[in-house]
Formats: C-alpha cells, structure tokens, sequence
C-alpha cells in the first residue's frame, strides 16, 4: 500500500501519518522527490482494511501495489533511486551510479598477485573507470579450480585502494565474511550463485554499504526484484542491479544477456541497473558490443574484465579484454553514451 500526498503536504501532515501507521503495526518507508512524496506502508495489507487513509490531511490518494516486491518497485519510490560511492581521494567526484553519467567498473576477474593488481588498477582508474572490481574468493562450478587468494586479496585490494585512489567492488560469499569484506571494499557484490541466498542478503542489508547484485543463471527478473527486496528490508537503500546473463539453449556464448532486462527493470522499479557483458558472453570479442548494446538500452553501467596476459588468467580469460582494448571500449560507450543524452 502506498500513499501519495499532495504537493501542498505540511511535513506536519506527514510525520502524522508515519507515526499513525507505525502505531497500527505498520512499518514505512518515506520517499521524498521534486515532484511528489510517498509513503511505503509495509506489511499485512488485509488488517488496513476500513482504515480511513483517505483523510488524512494531505493525502492525495491511496494505492495498493500488487507486485510482490514492494521497496524495489517505482511506486513504493517518488524518484529514481542514485547510489553514490565516495571517492577514496579527497576532492574527487564520487561515482554515482543511476545519474546522468554512465559509471564503469573494470578490473580483473580476481586477484592474483599484488604487481597485477596495481598495474590494473592504475589503468583503469587512468582511462576512465570509477570503481576497480576484482575477486578475493571466487564461486567456481569446479572444487579443483582457483578459488581465489581470500584474505591475502582482501590485503593487497586495501592497499590498491589506498595508493591508487580508486574505490574497491568485490564479491561476498559468505555471511561470516560480511564485515570483514565491508571494512575493504566500497560496494559489496552478491553473485549470481548467491542472488538467492537469503540470509546473506540480511546480512549485506544490515551494512552501510552499496550492495551490488548479479542476476542468477535462471533467475527471473522477478526473482532479482525480490533479491533486492531483501536487502531493502533491513534498512540499506542502496542496491544496483546486475544483469550478467542467463543460461538457455545457446551455445555460441557462455551466456545470453538479456539487454531486455534494463528496460523492463527500469520500468518496474527505482534501482540503477548495469550490465555485465564479460561474464555475459565469455567471449572478450562480444564484450564492446555487448557494452555498447547495454549503454543503448539504458544501462546506468557496465562492469567489465580485463587483464594484462589473458592466457595466463587464472580464472576467466577468454572474456578477459586487453587494456588496449579497455581504452576503445570506453571510447565506444561514449559516442553511444553522448547519442543517449548522456556521458562516460
């Protein structure tokens, strides 16, 4: 149930009804925009019935939201939802991600050694990315395969951050990890193995920290919205959507993106969206269309992998680009970011 009050609503007229809500059982969420404000009521909607929501002073109207997930969607929200990740440099812009600018991450798929590491992050942050990513325990389908350096990583990604001066996104595993991650890293990822992995999503929803999550393999976009939901609910608001790609019949590439999920994201919901083209395709060939096709679809970001000696990656070089083609790539997103009104 939302509840959408006049532009002449007194804050008076609104603290009222908040502290009303709250005494019948409800929690809500407040949403503030240029243009209206919307009170989220949040819980079981059956017991608001004869309830005089109505008249309260200032309302305008009353609505039910039908949609499952109820924090993530547009009408729980007056405006579109902009995370903002501070700069580590005093004086720097901080990236937002769901403004006007389109925000890219890049880095390798995980960290290897301390001299790569640095040698990424110096050219991604040089050429134009405002977030270095890069994996300190990495989800394999194979027990046998790299599973990243762990706590080793979660050292040399602080030292990057500090030195180079670039923010840090890396993936989350497990719910004992949660601190320990967020004392490192500016935006905290859930996997795509982990989209459904409900308590560690409470637990990244009780951080104060931006929460990243990549869409599940077989997930629909419903399933995302209720991921997101999770978090919402235990109070973190700032959530970006990931699409990454799905598993179906094709072949051809490793995954298929589904650039239909920016828009149809967009209109179902207030959060930033990005897109993942590396993972997506696992081709490093696909990936600059791949990003280009996103950034033409809306995308508020991409988030894409690159390293220094593809063929000898630990884990995912074949959508690895080189940094010469990192640096083309960001100068094709651009014509296209400047053909959508927008900028890189």
């Amino acid at each position: 149930m939302i509840i959408v009050l006049k532009k002449d609503a007194t804050e008076t007229d609104l603290k009222h009804i908040v502290e009303t809500v709250r005494e019948w059982g409800f929690n809500t969420s407040v949403s503030q925009g240029v243009e209206r404000t919307v009170i989220g009521i949040i819980g079981d909607e059956s017991l608001l019935r004869g309830k005089p929501l109505e008249i309260f002073p200032g309302v305008e109207s009353v609505l039910r939201v039908l949609k499952p997930y109820k924090l993530a969607s547009s009408e729980f929200h007056a405006d579109r939802t902009r995370v903002l990740v501070p700069a580590v440099v005093e004086g720097e812009a901080p990236a937002e991600i769901g403004g006007r600018e389109i925000t890219v991450i890049a880095g390798p798929c995980s960290v290897e050694t301390r001299e790569m590491l640095f040698e990424m992050a110096e050219f991604v942050k040089k050429n134009g990315a405002k977030i270095l990513r890069a994996g300190a325990f990495k989800p394999r389908t194979s027990p046998y395969s790299f599973q990243g350096l762990g706590e080793e990583a979660l050292k040399y990604l602080s030292e990057v951050r500090k030195e180079v001066g670039i923010p840090i996104i890396t993936e989350v595993m497990d719910t004992k990890d949660v601190e320990k991650v967020a004392e490192v890293a500016d935006v905290l990822q859930i996997g795509a193995r982990n989209m459904q992995n409900f308590n560690l999503l409470r637990a990244v929803g009780r951080i104060d920290k931006p929460v990243l999550i990549k869409r599940g393999l077989s997930a629909t976009l419903e399933e995302l919205l209720m991921s997101a939901e999770y978090v919402l609910s235990e109070g973190n608001n700032k959530v970006i959507l990931c699409e990454r790609g799905i598993r179906t019949f094709e072949t051809f590439t490793r995954n298929t993106v589904d650039i239909s999920a920016v828009p149809v994201i967009k209109r179902e919901s207030h959060l930033p969206v990005m897109v993942d083209p590396s993972h997506g395709t696992g081709h490093w060939d696909l990936v600059t269309p791949m990003a280009c096709a996103a950034v033409a679809a809306g995308a508020d970001g991409i988030i894409v992998e690159l390293h220094p000696r593809p063929e000898e990656a630990l884990s995912d070089g074949p959508q690895a680009l080189l940094p010469k083609r990192f640096a083309a790539l960001m100068e094709q997103i651009g014509s296209v970011a400047r053909a959508m009104g927008r900028s890189v």
